[in-house]
């Protein structure tokens, strides 16, 4: 029986609101495409609490009652929002950087599974150019949505790690709920979309308020799970 030195081989990260402070960006283009085909408004605060969601899934929750090809029309026009329309998009959160490369350089694998598309993600690894410490990522147009447990369970089999080794960090119900729902641990971070009260309703194990937090966190776990 080996004891391993680390709490966790595997971090997955969850990426608006955890890694990018892009809800305010986020908003205001569902908010110009809600206006574009007509559609009832939303509030911020609506649309807000869908963040982290599939594309599609977020619309439905935003107008349960729409029909599928008014979902469609309001989706084209966030994408065409998001992806052309807009000529600045978000930041990463102050530290966020050298946080992840901090993660890296202490033998983490890093991994991402967002409710972007693979479009999405893709522009803003570009933007960013942390595309190279993600090796594995998924996006909600290529399985399940949040919080369907799916997305851990691609990334899980394409590490080849176990999910007592895998932590999920995030800053919505949905990300949190996602790892409770396939058995593993996660990471709430408070500065995002949600608060932690809420947050705190799917059992993280704990939470940090600032993303240059996480190592500290980690550092600070106690070594329970063992190689059998």
């Amino acid at each position: 029986m080996t004891v391993k030195m680390k709490p966790y081989s595997l971090l997955i990260f969850d990426w608006d609101g955890t890694l990018m402070d892009s809800a305010a960006h986020i908003t205001q283009c569902m908010r110009n495409a809600i206006a574009v085909v007509g559609a009832e408004p939303r509030t911020d605060a609506q649309i807000r609490h869908i963040i982290g969601l599939g594309l599609d899934e977020a619309i439905q929750h935003l107008y349960p009652n729409l029909s599928p090809s008014r979902i469609r029309e309001i989706a084209d026009e966030y994408r065409q929002e998001f992806l052309v329309r807009t000529t600045h998009g978000s930041e990463l959160f102050s530290g966020a950087r050298a946080t992840l490369y901090t993660l890296a350089e202490q033998g983490y694998t890093l991994a991402v599974a967002t409710g972007k598309s693979r479009r999405g993600l893709d522009k803003v690894l570009d933007e960013t150019g942390l595309r190279e410490l993600f090796p594995i990522t998924r996006c909600a147009d290529e399985t399940r949505s949040k919080p369907h447990p799916q997305m851990l369970e691609e990334i899980l089999t394409d590490c080849d790690t176990r999910k007592h080794d895998a932590l999920m960090i995030g800053d919505s119900e949905y990300d949190l709920q996602m790892a409770l729902n396939i058995g593993m641990d996660s990471l709430a971070v408070s500065y995002g979309v949600h608060d932690l009260e809420h947050l705190r309703q799917h059992q993280p194990r704990g939470h940090v308020d600032d993303v240059t937090h996480i190592p500290g966190w980690l550092a600070a776990q106690k070594v329970i799970n063992v190689r059998r």
